[in-house]
């Protein structure tokens, strides 16, 4: 596969079917995910792709409507240290726009192990997350209504929007921890604590 055939690729199909043979070519494994953080192609410049908040992939201006298309695009995505969404193949390392996340967690499911609760989330694009020290769920603060987004790390450097509809679910799972002699509202998964706010801050902003 030569450099910049990934940019001269006119629509969502060739361009995945480019990336799945270059992967292959290079030994890529049939199952699980490509070896993206191993491979160090040389950067080939920016396509017209956008992942856009909702979740939907477009690429050239246009929806990306066939699900194992963008499941192929998602195996393939890195974001590297400073702080940009790339497509890596063996052979080609190109730029994509993330508007926020570049997934979306839209489903949880609540378990018990060791009499602990367990949260495990399935994203847009397939995978199945069990929220825990690997894979830790972070909190922000958002705009000026005061919206609460929480974050859940998929893999690397890529993490997954919580949906609203699912946040909903997960905050009333929220109970009161003290940590370092302040008093926190902290979801639990497994054996990890993750802290969304001080209560006092909860308390102002549900008043």
């Amino acid at each position: 596969m030569a450099t910049e055939e990934i940019r001269g690729t006119s629509d969502a199909a060739s361009l995945a079917a480019l990336i799945s043979r270059a992967a292959g070519d290079a030994g890529g494994r049939k199952k699980g995910l490509p070896p993206v953080d191993r491979w160090n192609p040389p950067f080939c410049g920016d396509i017209d792709m956008e992942i856009r908040a909702d979740g939907t992939w477009f690429y050239m201006g246009t929806p990306i409507g066939r699900a194992p298309l963008v499941r192929l695009f998602s195996t393939v995505l890195r974001k590297d240290a400073d702080g940009q969404t790339y497509l890596v193949t063996p052979v080609e390392k190109v730029g994509i726009r993330v508007v926020d996340a570049p997934f979306i967690a839209v489903e949880m499911s609540v378990t018990e192990r060791d009499s602990r609760r367990v949260l495990t989330f399935r994203t847009n694009v397939g995978d199945v997350i069990e929220a825990g020290r690997e894979h830790p769920i972070r909190f922000i603060i958002h705009g000026d209504n005061n919206e609460l987004k929480p974050y859940l790390h998929v893999r690397g450097r890529l993490e997954a929007l919580v949906t609203r509809a699912v946040m909903y679910d997960l905050v009333e799972l929220g109970e009161t921890v003290t940590i370092a002699g302040a008093e926190m509202f902290c979801l639990r998964s497994g054996a990890s604590i993750f802290p969304v706010m001080p209560v006092a801050e909860l308390d102002a902003l549900t008043r």
